[in-house]
């Protein structure tokens, strides 16, 4: 599978997701900076790849630093913090990856300054390849909900480009085909920014996946006719409660999915919960600008100079309308999410069955 982000001779090149799918393009970045405003400008994008990029941006701008003592290398470090977490409000991965990388240097404190840079890099190493590990076991968990001969609906890009690799809502169906399950993929465009035509169709075709891109306001239709089994989407931040922010559109997929009853399941790794938020209403949503909506990727005009824009870039789908949440440790109902971090739960008694 193609690689969103990876570590490679002292830099971190990230895959230009802007480009594609008509260019492949990879940019090499040598300052966390760069990271920071490929984050801001979706060159990367997808809850778990822009968590590893802050990760890795952290790394990245730690060399640089001269500092003789722990509280000062420490301190100097605050600002690369920030700008991260200053990139993209409403996914929460980046916020939990500072957070991590924040805490594994806690904890090593006695550490020189010059072997606290070489573990950095080895903490974002490891992040990326944990993420890996948690889509492949999400693929496991959800492929169960995929039968021989379905078509799956999903919104946005939720595949291996939004993450280290495998995918959240895709890797599901790299689970079920490897099953030899056959079935085929319905991707929205996703408009403003077409993530679905430009990343997810690409993606699929890349794999071999027989896909169908449908615009945005297709969706019921097809529903209606029966054409649609089940829906798969990815999440930016989930509420402890269920509640699921991720991009704009999907709340409205997930009520159709109730009027004609079809299962809404979300792939969710666990860095996507956001455990100390009780309910949806808290989400941070981002707004972008205004060019978005009155152009095709920026060239094309296609609305009234001057026209009034809304660019909201997420909703929230309340956790009523959510089937099942598909984590690294098993699809649960929205109900059931908070008892995961309980260490006493038997997860077997309270995972979602098929």
């Amino acid at each position: 599978m193609v690689k969103a982000i990876e570590w490679r001779n002292k830099k971190v090149v990230i895959l230009d997701q802007s480009k594609l799918p008509l260019e492949v393009v990879f940019i090499k970045c040598s300052d966390y900076r760069m990271i920071a405003e490929c984050i801001r400008t979706l060159k990367i994008r997808g809850a778990p790849a822009i968590g590893i990029a802050a990760a890795m941006g952290i790394s990245l701008g730690a060399q640089e630093i001269r500092a003789g003592n722990f509280k000062e290398f420490i301190k100097a470090l605050e600002p690369i913090f920030h700008e991260m977490l200053s990139t993209r409000p409403t996914a929460v991965n980046i916020r939990w990856a500072v957070e991590r990388m924040k805490t594994f240097l806690v904890n090593r404190g006695d550490e020189s300054v010059d072997r606290l840079k070489e573990l950095l890099i080895d903490e974002s190493k490891r992040i990326l390849e944990e993420d890996i590990e948690a889509n492949k076991a999400i693929g496991k968990w959800g492929a169960e909900f995929i039968k021989d001969g379905d078509t799956i609906l999903t919104h946005c890009n939720a595949g291996a480009l939004a993450t280290g690799g495998y995918g959240t809502a895709t890797a599901p169906m790299f689970v079920a085909r490897e099953q030899g399950k056959r079935f085929e993929v319905f991707a929205d465009e996703t408009r403003p920014v077409l993530q679905g035509a430009r990343l997810t169709a690409w993606e699929l075709m890349q794999e071999g996946i027989p896909v169908t891109l449908i615009p945005d306001s297709a969706a019921g239709a097809f529903m209606k006719m029966g054409k649609i089994d089940l829906v798969i989407v990815g999440t930016d931040r989930t509420a402890r409660n269920g509640d699921v922010a991720n991009k704009i559109g999907t709340y409205t997929l997930a009520v159709l999915c109730r009027e004609h009853k079809i299962p809404f399941y979300v792939a969710a790794p666990l860095s996507s919960i956001d455990f100390s938020l009780a309910t949806g209403k808290k989400i941070p949503i981002e707004e972008r600008g205004c060019e978005e909506v009155t152009h095709i990727l920026g060239k094309y005009q296609i609305a009234p100079v001057g026209v009034k824009t809304r660019n909201l870039a997420f909703d929230v789908t309340p956790h009523k309308y959510v089937t099942a949440i598909i984590t690294e440790k098993g699809a649960f109902t929205p109900k059931n999410l908070k008892n995961l971090m309980k260490a006493d739960m038997n997860l077997e008694e309270l995972r979602f069955k098929a």
